[in-house]
C-alpha cells in the first residue's frame, strides 16, 4: 500500500493494470508514456517474451511536487495476462493502491475477461488487500473491432464500477481511464490517511499535479 516517508518527504503510490492476455494493458502504458511531456517522463521498462507479450511488468514512474514540499511518485505496472504467469501476477499486485482492469470488448473474449477478473480478486485477497474497497476502474478496450458488447450492456453488468470504452492503440479512452483511477485513489487515501489535512494536497491539486505533464497526443501541449 501507499508508502509515506516523512524524512524524505516522499509519498509513493502503486497502480497496477490487470487483465487477460492481449487485452491492451501494455498499450495503455505505452500511450500514457507517449502522452507525457518528454522533459517530465522517466524511462518505461518493458520485459517481453519472444512472442512480444509482456512477460513480467511495465513500470512507468510519474512524479510531481506538492505545495507543502512533498514529492508524490506514482509507479504504474502491468501484469502478464497469460494463465501460466499467475504467480507473477500475484507478486506484481502486492501493495497495490489501485487497479485498472483492461478487458477485451469482443464477445468472444467474455470468458477470458471473467477468468482474469476472478484471478485478480483472488490475488488481491491473497496479498491481504481489501478487494471491495480498493479503488478500481474497468476499461473495455478494442471498441474498433467487430462483434463487441454494447456499452449499455457492459455498464448494466458492471454496476457501480466506473467503466470506460477505449481504443488504446489510438489513445482513445486511455487518459480518461487513468484520470478516474487517480481520482478514486486520492479519495481512498484521503479517507484512510487524512491526506488533504496532513499533506495539504486537495483532490484538484493531486489530479492537476499528475495530469499537468500529459497531453492527449504527442504533438499537443501538456494539459493543465
Amino acid at each position: 500500500m501507499v508508502q509515506i516517508n516523512m524524512a524524505a518527504r516522499e509519498i509513493v503510490l502503486k497502480i497496477v493494470y490487470y487483465g487477460p492476455a492481449l487485452s491492451g494493458k501494455t498499450t495503455n502504458l505505452q500511450q500514457l508514456h507517449a502522452m507525457l511531456d518528454p522533459a517530465a517522463r522517466s524511462q518505461m521498462v518493458t520485459l517481453d517474451t519472444k512472442d512480444d507479450r509482456t512477460l513480467y511488468f511495465d513500470f512507468l514512474p510519474i512524479e510531481f511536487a506538492t505545495a507543502t514540499g512533498f514529492a508524490v511518485k506514482l509507479k504504474v505496472f502491468t501484469v502478464p495476462g497469460q494463465v501460466m504467469h499467475k504467480s507473477t501476477r500475484k507478486v506484481v499486485l502486492a501493495g497495490a493502491d489501485a487497479v485498472a482492469f483492461v478487458a477485451d470488448s469482443q464477445r468472444s473474449s467474455a470468458s477470458a475477461n471473467a477468468y482474469s477478473y476472478r484471478d485478480m480478486e483472488a490475488n488481491l485477497k491473497s496479498n491481504g488487500l481489501d478487494f471491495e474497497s480498493l479503488p478500481k476502474v474497468v476499461q473495455f478496450n478494442k471498441r474498433d473491432l467487430p462483434d463487441i458488447k454494447a456499452l449499455s450492456e457492459i455498464r448494466k453488468a458492471w454496476g457501480d464500477i466506473p467503466t470506460f470504452p477505449a481504443v488504446a492503440t489510438r489513445g482513445e479512452g486511455v487518459l480518461e481511464t487513468f484520470r478516474e483511477l487517480l481520482r478514486l485513489t486520492y479519495r481512498s487515501l484521503d479517507a484512510r490517511h487524512d491526506f488533504a489535512q496532513k499533506f495539504g494536497v486537495s483532490e484538484e491539486d493531486f489530479l492537476k499535479g499528475v495530469l499537468q505533464h500529459f497531453r492527449r497526443d504527442p504533438g499537443a501541449a501538456p494539459s493543465a
